[in-house]
């Protein structure tokens, strides 16, 4: 099964082979990595694993992240990416994440995606809670997580050693009814 969502100006869809390259410059941005688990620049070696893991894989295996590729409706490169596992403790749970390139940042694209990816959550996977973590520093991923609805439930103090030194994390989630309540005049 192949994924696949529209926006009014995005495509969320499944990773393509063609997709190598502008991941690859996206993922070696080391602006666009300081908060993600990799490190700029993005090996070329990884970047084809990740495609090839991608184009191999279901979206919604409990468990397992599902990457989706972001792509203006008009064509062209990949914009960016978002991503969704559903817990493996519990089939009504999932976490998600989000990365956009540089230079599509500011526009609202970000925005744009994670409301694509919360409805196919809540409404078509009909999940109770999403959950997003990130990094108390990353001050434009909180905002979108506000902006979608998301509300903060928790700061973790130097709970996570990352990229060597202790950070600092912020909790946000939204349940379904949550979800609906801000949604149902759509």
């Amino acid at each position: 099964m192949r994924f696949f969502l529209e926006t009014k100006r995005l495509i969320l869809r499944s990773f393509q082979n063609d997709d190598l390259e502008a991941l690859i410059a996206y993922r070696s941005d080391p602006q666009v990595a300081r908060y993600q688990g990799w490190n700029a620049p993005y090996a070329r070696q990884d970047a084809a694993a990740f495609v090839d893991e991608m184009c191999s894989k279901q979206p919604g295996v409990q468990g397992e992240w599902y990457q989706i590729a972001v792509q203006h409706q008009a064509g062209g490169p990949i914009v960016g990416d978002c991503a969704f596992h559903i817990l493996p403790q519990d089939a009504r749970q999932a976490e998600i994440g989000f990365t956009l390139a540089r230079q599509h940042w500011g526009q609202g694209y970000a925005s744009e995606a994670l409301q694509a990816l919360l409805g196919y959550l809540f409404d078509d996977l009909n999940l109770q809670r999403v959950r997003a973590i990130c990094d108390v520093e990353n001050s434009a991923s909180t905002r979108v997580l506000e902006r979608a609805g998301m509300r903060q439930e928790g700061y973790f103090i130097e709970n996570i050693w990352f990229k060597g030194r202790w950070g600092s994390e912020y909790s946000y989630a939204m349940l379904q009814r949550e979800w609906r309540d801000q949604n149902c005049d759509e």
